[in-house]
């Protein structure tokens, strides 16, 4: 059992942490034991300029066995994790690159553009973004949310400039970056208000704060709109986080679809881009760890 620096168990630790949280009355979120073993184990050099992670719903290896291979790899980290599953992560030297604030069911149709849904997002913001800070993460996820009768694009926008802004100061005091994501309404996610870049960086340019960005996930965004390295090249000031996913079928990254990723990852990284492009395809090889290690080596650059 691995031992704190003023020598608790990291056991007792997660549990005074867990007690934290119930007193700040947070929403559904994970039982935090074993969630917080502390910073996050340094993490090798990557080759390339850019650092790359792979989203943890991409496989159904267990999480241990996930984290020997991508670092085999060359992985920095791994993406969209609960915080019952930080310390895995850690304990094997990768970062946690995306966390999640809560395990709910409508994660992705609970949004800022509604207001009657700011309490519940801020609440649980805030009981997970110092426990983010502990764990040594950077990133924190959180989602526009679907149409709402009554709210147009420009309301929906000041909604979230309005509730995002409420979180802003508690994301720069921890060092968090609380990242919106922009998701295709066309085939995954019917409803979904935030699903141009348009729409994203009005929000962003509303709030004006680093600790609150975009996640760009170019799938979702080559189905939207296209364009997708001059809308990058327009916007990199707004963006923290990108995603990939090969278009048509969200499958590898590779020569069987549409997206020249290669070239895609060089503009980011000439951009100088300092955070994560994580890698969020279902693999469609028999070897997953193939198509996982052919999607890193396409977009080392």
């Amino acid at each position: 059992m691995t031992t704190t620096s003023n020598g608790i168990s990291r056991r007792t630790a997660l549990g005074q942490l867990a007690a934290g949280v119930a007193a700040l009355g947070a929403m559904p979120l994970l039982a935090a034991a074993d969630a917080v073993p502390g910073k996050a184990a340094p993490v090798k050099a990557t080759p390339g300029r850019l650092r790359q992670s792979l989203s943890r719903w991409t496989s159904k290896a267990p999480l241990p066995e996930l984290c020997k291979h991508l670092k085999a790899i060359g992985f920095s980290g791994v993406d969209l994790l609960y915080a019952d599953e930080w310390a895995v992560v850690a304990d094997h030297g990768l970062a946690v690159t995306m966390g999640y604030p809560a395990r709910r069911d409508d994660f992705i149709s609970m949004g800022f553009n509604d207001p009657a849904n700011h309490a519940i997002l801020l609440k649980e913001l805030e009981a997970t973004i110092p426990l983010a800070k502990r764990a040594g993460l950077t990133n924190m996820i959180t989602m526009f949310g679907n149409r709402k009768p009554g709210i147009s694009d420009s309301q929906a926008v000041d909604n979230c400039i309005a509730g995002l802004s409420k979180i802003a100061p508690l994301a720069a005091e921890n060092g968090i970056t609380v990242c919106v994501e922009l998701l295709n309404s066309k085939v995954d996610h019917h409803g979904y208000q935030g699903d141009s870049t348009a729409f994203g960086v009005a929000v962003m340019k509303g709030i004006n704060s680093p600790n609150v960005k975009l996640l760009y996930d170019i799938y979702h965004m080559q189905i939207m709109e296209g364009d997708v390295i001059h809308t990058i090249r327009d916007n990199i000031p707004w963006i923290g986080h990108f995603h990939t996913g090969g278009v048509p079928g969200r499958h590898e990254i590779d020569g069987t679809q549409e997206l020249n990723y290669h070239a895609i990852a060089k503009a980011i990284a000439d951009l100088d881009f300092k955070g994560y492009i994580a890698h969020e395809f279902t693999p469609s090889l028999s070897d997953p760890y193939a198509s996982f290690a052919e999607a890193f080596k396409i977009c080392t650059v």
